[in-house]
């Protein structure tokens, strides 16, 4: 049984991997401050528990970070246990990278665009609600050759009500006209189909920037939707998208571990 985590700045996600699919998926905040082994532990034994797993079932652990400091705790509590743990990193994940600075791709982006060429082919872009929202491109060659990156749809959210002095918390839904009749479904209305349409502007064209290095029409090219908000209602009205796949970045975990460290090969389930 495969352990994978995505340690992301708001969340730490995390799977079981076993049989060729994921079992089972747990989502926790991610612990602020230098968390002590002790405590990361306690957070990933809550988590199995809740499906009736322990550490004692997981036989190695795969891990995507943007946090270092939880990386270094993740591996003194994997060695308690005896766990091998793979770090996905540009030196670790297979795939060429055709940018400047190669190792300041995040672990988590490189993942994502690993799990795209190899679930649903290339060329392919990778959409992902998250802190950030990024946007990760696989050439037709399977090289991860860039992408984009704007604050996520929470984190604009939060500034609105912190750097402001009249302007509240709200629910994230989706409001019923463009023209906003309050504050909130002013609010509302900015940002949900604000997002919408800046998902559906930055695809339109990196799809098009790949699909004329590729020789192919944009829409040859694939788009996958995932991360923590991909599952909302609202991201489904976004124009473009092929797949939407909240699971992607562990399902590329998995990946990672069955071409590098010879674990079993996933196949996941296309939506």
């Amino acid at each position: 049984m495969l352990l994978a985590v995505d340690i992301g700045n708001t969340n730490v996600t995390l799977a079981l991997v076993g049989g060729g699919s994921i079992v089972a998926t747990r989502r926790a905040g991610t612990p602020k401050g230098s968390a002590t082994a002790d405590e990361l532990e306690l957070l990933l034994v809550g988590l199995l528990g809740l499906d009736g797993r322990g550490l004692a079932d997981v036989d190695a652990v795969a891990v995507a970070s943007v946090v270092p400091t939880l990386t270094s705790t993740l591996d003194a509590v994997a060695a308690r246990h005896g766990l091998r743990v793979l770090v996905a990193s540009s030196g670790t994940v297979p795939l060429a990278i055709r940018v400047d600075r190669p190792h300041e791709v995040g672990a988590d982006r490189l993942v994502n665009a690993l799990a795209a060429a190899r679930l649903y082919g290339t060329p392919a872009v990778v959409v992902d609600f998250g802190t950030a929202t990024t946007l990760d491109c696989v050439a037709a060659d399977g090289a991860y050759v860039g992408g984009a990156i704007a604050p996520g749809l929470e984190l604009g959210l939060e500034a609105l009500a912190s750097r402001t002095a009249k302007l509240p918390r709200i629910e994230l839904r989706t409001p019923e006209r463009a023209i906003g009749r309050d504050t909130v479904t002013a609010m509302q209305s900015g940002t949900v189909f604000g997002y919408q349409a800046l998902a559906t502007g930055l695809l339109a064209r990196v799809r098009a920037e790949l699909a004329e290095a590729a020789g192919t029409q944009p829409d040859e090219v694939r788009a996958i939707l995932t991360g923590g908000l991909s599952a909302a209602p609202w991201a489904r009205a976004i124009e473009g998208v092929d797949v939407i796949d909240p699971d992607l970045t562990l399902k590329g975990l998995a990946i990672l571990h069955a071409e590098v460290a010879g674990g079993e090969p996933i196949e996941a389930a296309r939506r």
